[in-house]
């Protein structure tokens, strides 16, 4: 990347506090937050759920969905089974949804990067099974949605 001339000299200028990726960073600055947001991509909806599939600490999992939901990435929903206590859902908005190519992006970069050539999950266009990809590009483009991807364990993983 390069900067346009009249912000070539990054000493002359401070966007400060007003940095979007800062902002991103402070939003989903803890493990648990990040693996929220991947949960509720894979479908989880439900407290209890994520503790588990988290594998952290309820208030932790309290802590960021709260934060998730303050940010409007995610929206809770109340819903109550039969004889039992009313509870809250949580889902993805509309913002929550548009971080799904940062999610992929990241999985990509840990599944190159990170897994020795063996990444577990494969993310395939669920209708035609392509595998998905992230790119950057100035050609506008649909984008998918998270029910538009199949999840599917990668042919070549093996357990070491």
């Amino acid at each position: 990347m390069r900067f346009e001339k009249r912000l070539g000299d990054r000493d002359a200028w401070s966007i400060g506090d007003g940095c979007s990726a800062g902002r991103v960073l402070d939003l989903l600055s803890t493990r648990t937050v990040f693996m929220v947001v991947r949960e509720c991509f894979y479908g989880t909806t439900r407290f209890e759920d994520f503790v588990a599939r988290i594998g952290a600490s309820a208030p932790s999992v309290s802590r960021a969905l709260k934060q998730l939901e303050s940010a409007g990435v995610v929206t809770r929903t109340p819903y109550q089974e039969p004889g039992k206590r009313a509870r809250d859902e949580y889902r993805l908005t509309e913002a929550g949804e548009d971080l799904l190519p940062v999610f992929l992006s990241l999985i990509r970069w840990g599944d190159t990067y990170l897994q020795d050539g063996h990444p577990p999950l494969a993310f395939v266009e669920a209708d035609s099974g392509r595998p998905l990809s992230v790119r950057v590009t100035a050609d506008p483009a649909p984008d998918p949605s998270s029910d538009d991807i199949e999840i599917r364990l990668h042919p070549a993983w093996r357990r070491d």
